[in-house]
Formats: C-alpha cells, sequence, structure tokens
C-alpha cells in the first residue's frame, strides 16, 4: 500500500494505491489520525484501492469519527470498485454520505449515493 499525503490551500488530499486489509492498515490509520491532528479539511481518495477488508472500514469510521469531534471534513472520493464492493455489503454509503461516482458504460459516468 503507497499512501500520498498532499496540501492543497488547507485542505489534504491523502491518496491510497494497493490493497487495504489487516495486514497494512494500522499505517493509513496512524496517517489518517495524524492528519486530523491539523486544522483543515481532508478528502481521501479511494480510487487505487485494488482491496480492502473491514479493519479499513473500521479506520474509516474511526477518521470519520474523530473528524466530527475536530469540527472538520473528511470525505472519501473517487470510490474504486472494492470499495463500492464492501460499502454495499456493509450498508455504509448513507452513513459516510459522500457521492460514489459508478461508471455507466465506457463514456457515461453519472454520481449516485449508495
Amino acid at each position: 500500500m503507497d499512501i500520498n499525503c498532499e496540501n492543497n490551500s488547507g485542505q489534504t488530499v491523502i491518496r491510497i494505491e494497493g490493497e487495504l486489509t489487516i495486514y497494512n492498515v494500522s499505517e493509513l490509520k496512524m496517517q489518517l489520525l495524524g492528519q486530523l491532528e491539523k486544522p483543515g479539511d481532508i478528502e481521501l481518495d479511494l480510487a487505487k484501492v485494488s482491496e480492502i477488508d473491514s479493519s479499513a472500514v473500521q479506520v474509516f469510521i474511526l477518521a470519520k469519527r474523530e473528524a466530527a469531534q475536530r469540527s472538520c471534513s473528511l470525505r472519501l472520493v473517487n470510490h474504486s470498485p472494492a470499495v463500492v464492493d464492501i460499502f454495499e455489503l456493509y450498508n455504509l454509503g448513507s452513513y459516510f454520505g459522500d457521492p460514489v461516482l459508478m461508471s455507466m458504460g465506457s463514456s457515461q459516468e453519472q454520481y449516485t449515493r449508495i
């Protein structure tokens, strides 16, 4: 798993690439909680997440709760198919409330909430 953090005008964008599983999710947890210590909003780009399990979902829930307690925003964006699948499995779309970009074919795309 690779984690890339970028700060743009008070907003931190965290891009994750690879597997988010119990074997490496502690690194993500430390990064997210560390970023939540800083002022500003966080955007978590999940476009290149190839595999995800429930341990990563637990970290997302923890981070969302911590962000709310600190009155900042944590948004999950560009959900990969693996992320969409696990959110559907656990019925978490409404919990996070972020729009999910779903491909509707070769050139059509539509925003929808899961």
